[in-house]
C-alpha cells in the first residue's frame, strides 16, 4: 500500500508540472509533438527492456486476444489523451484540463465499482458527492459543455480500467503501447517532413534536446502509475491524482495568469474537501476490515 502510494504521487506529481514542459514547444502543432512524444517514449523504453533483458518475453505478453486488445485500447486511449492534453496547454487552456482531472477519479471509481466490484463505504459515497458538486459547479461557470475535460476525464479513466483488467507486465505492456501507435507515428513526421510543414528543423539545439527526452517525461510517469494501479484498488488511485490538477490549476493561476472566478474557488474548495472525506473514510475502511481479518483469523 505504501509503495503504492509513493509511485502515484510521483506519476501525478510530473503530470501536474506537464503544462510546463508543453508550452516549450508552442510554435509546433500538437500532432507534430504527440508523433514525437510517441517516437522518443518507444526509444526509452527500448532502452528499458534492453537493459532488463526481457525482448525475448515481450512477444508471450500479448500470446492472448485478451491481451492483444487491452494492448490496443490502452495504446489508443493514451495517445488520445495526450493529444487533448498537449493541444489544451499550447491553446491557453490549462485551467480546463485541470477540471479534466478533477473529473476523472469521479468516473474511474464509478468504473471500478461497475466493473470491477469494488465496494465504497458512505462516507467514500458522500467524498464523490461532494467532489461531484465541485465539479458540476466548475462545469455550469464555464457556461458551455467543457468538452477538453470530458475527453480528457473518460479516456485516462478507461485507460486505468483496461490497464488495471488487463494485468500486463509493466514494463513490456508500457513497450507495446508505444509499439502499436509507433507506425502511425513515424509515417506522419516523414509526411510532413516531405511536405515542408515538419517544424522539428526550426527548434533550437536545446529544444531538440528537450524534445528527444519527452519519453522520458512520458514513460516514467506512465510506469510509476502502472505500478500504482497493480498495487492500489483502482478507486483510491483515482483520488490521489487530485495532486496532477491542483498543481496544474496554480500554474494555470499563478504562472500563466488565467482568470480563476470566485466560483472555481468554491469548486476547487469543495473537491479538496471530499479528497479529505475520502481518505479519511478510506482509512477507516482498512482499519476496519484489518480488525475483521484478525477476528476471523483468530476464530
Amino acid at each position: 500500500m505504501k509503495q503504492g502510494i509513493i509511485y502515484a504521487v510521483f506519476s501525478y506529481l510530473t503530470w501536474g508540472l506537464l503544462p510546463l514542459y508543453w508550452r516549450i514547444f508552442t510554435a509546433m502543432p500538437a500532432w507534430e509533438i504527440l508523433a514525437h512524444r510517441i517516437v522518443w517514449s518507444f526509444v526509452f523504453v527500448a532502452i528499458l527492456v534492453t537493459f532488463a533483458k526481457q525482448w525475448k518475453q515481450l512477444k508471450g505478453v500479448v500470446a492472448n486476444r485478451r491481451s492483444r486488445i487491452a494492448v490496443v485500447l490502452c495504446s489508443l486511449l493514451i495517445s488520445l489523451n495526450w493529444l487533448l492534453f498537449i493541444w489544451a496547454v499550447n491553446n491557453h487552456q490549462v485551467l480546463e484540463t485541470s477540471l479534466g482531472y478533477y473529473m476523472n477519479p469521479l468516473i474511474s471509481v464509478l468504473l471500478a465499482v461497475v466493473f470491477l466490484k469494488e465496494r465504497l463505504s458512505p462516507g467514500q459515497w458522500f467524498s464523490i458527492l461532494l467532489a461531484g458538486s465541485g465539479v458540476l459547479i466548475m462545469a455550469i461557470q464555464y457556461g458551455h459543455i467543457p468538452w477538453i475535460a470530458i475527453a480528457l476525464a473518460v479516456s485516462f479513466a478507461l485507460y486505468g480500467l483496461a490497464k488495471k483488467a488487463a494485468k500486463l507486465d509493466i514494463l513490456l505492456g508500457l513497450t507495446w503501447e508505444t509499439i502499436v501507435v509507433l507506425p502511425i507515428s513515424l509515417g506522419y513526421l516523414l509526411y510532413i517532413q516531405a511536405q515542408g510543414t515538419s517544424t522539428f528543423t526550426d527548434l533550437s539545439g536545446t529544444s531538440v534536446v528537450l524534445l528527444m527526452l519527452s519519453g522520458v517525461a512520458t514513460a516514467l510517469p506512465l510506469f510509476w502509475f502502472a505500478k500504482a494501479t497493480k498495487l492500489l484498488p483502482l478507486s483510491l488511485v483515482g483520488f490521489i491524482q487530485y495532486i496532477a490538477p491542483t498543481t496544474s490549476l496554480l500554474l494555470a493561476i499563478f504562472l500563466f495568469n488565467e482568470p480563476f472566478t470566485q466560483w472555481q474557488l468554491i469548486s476547487f474548495s469543495l473537491i479538496w474537501l471530499s479528497l479529505i472525506v475520502y481518505t479519511l473514510a478510506s482509512f477507516k475502511k482498512s482499519n476496519a476490515n484489518r480488525r475483521l481479518a484478525e477476528i476471523q483469523k483468530v476464530s
